[in-house]
């Protein structure tokens, strides 16, 4: 709210408008479903920096189907049919890419962070193959619809992302999958030792991280119109700024979605604020870099004193 108001005052004219309120409806969804996938495997104490990486290459897989698959003048239900299995071909991806992580984490025994920086290198350079470094476009209008749409006066990624959040609240909430993630982060041995599949954990986790990915790249490529390698790359840092200035631990055992949704609002009030004072992208690269460094900093200090808050009540005790 004070950032939305802080914007507000510096640029009334253009950050008040309807138009602007409306394309940011159409534009933070995609950041906020990158967000809540990192924040996913952040959980469990780990990180996921290869989600856009995935979402590159999953809006790349359906740009194929849509481009060299679907037969020219094909319509109605026929049509119907190729969307579906575009989209599939593309959530399965993001799953499937997942499931490569949670398996080089969990079974192969690599760090989070270096397991998916290699992963997300991987996967922008198979993307890169497939292009040869050129975008691909020219999808069907019926598909379009999902990327520039609205539903009663929602826009159409705003309502996927209303939905996906709502699921994932309800799955870290009232399943065991999610309490076992909360439980694996809080503390990893007495997780174990109580007995949690810890490795199964850890996969699934990275599967759905991967899912969101997928997702986030049916979006993107249905608001643009476009499939390219490198779509989106300051989205990484962006997201992980999202995850943590929204609560979440990156040690693992804390974070909420209603948090990370907080976050990204402010975020993309703070980007479209930015834009409209004529903010240079490296201008802004630099601000969420100097922002993720003074949170994670204030987050150690914040630590650090409950940890010897509680050694002083151990020694009065």
């Amino acid at each position: 709210m004070i950032v939305f108001i802080i914007m507000a005052a510096l640029v009334p004219s253009k950050f008040l408008t309807l138009r602007n309120i409306e394309s940011m409806s159409f534009q933070f969804p995609e950041l906020g479903l990158l967000s809540i996938a990192i924040m996913i495997t952040m959980l469990t104490g780990g990180i996921d920096l290869s989600v856009v990486g995935i979402a590159n290459l999953s809006g790349i897989f359906m740009a194929l189907i849509f481009t060299k698959v679907i037969p020219e003048g094909t319509s109605g239900f026929p049509m119907f049919l190729y969307l579906i299995m575009g989209i599939i071909v593309g959530v399965s991806t993001g799953a499937f890419a997942g499931y490569l992580n949670g398996l080089l984490i969990a079974k192969v025994g690599i760090t989070p962070i270096l397991a998916t920086l290699g992963t997300m290198q991987l996967f922008t350079g198979i993307a890169v193959v497939i292009t040869k470094g050129f975008a691909i476009s020219g999808f069907p209008e019926a598909f379009l619809i999902i990327g520039n749409s609205k539903i009663l006066f929602v826009s159409f990624p705003l309502f996927i992302f209303i939905l996906t959040t709502a699921g994932i609240s309800v799955l870290l909430s009232k399943t065991s999958l999610g309490i076992n993630l909360y439980l694996i982060g809080t503390n990893e041995k007495a997780a174990v030792f109580s007995g949690i599949r810890k490795a199964r954990v850890l996969i699934k986790s990275y599967m759905l991280s991967g899912i969101l990915g997928g997702i986030t790249g049916v979006i993107m490529i249905a608001r643009t119109n476009s499939a390219k390698a490198d779509y989106g790359s300051s989205y990484v840092l962006q997201a992980i700024l999202v995850s943590v200035l929204g609560g979440v631990n990156p040690a693992g055992g804390f974070g909420k979605v209603i948090g990370v949704v907080i976050a990204v609002l402010a975020l993309q009030f703070l980007s479209s604020g930015f834009s409209m004072l004529r903010f240079s992208n490296f201008a802004k690269e630099f601000i969420w870099g100097a922002f993720l460094l003074f949170i994670m900093v204030l987050n150690f200090i914040q630590n650090r004193k409950a940890a010897k808050n509680i050694v002083k009540k151990e020694d009065l005790k």
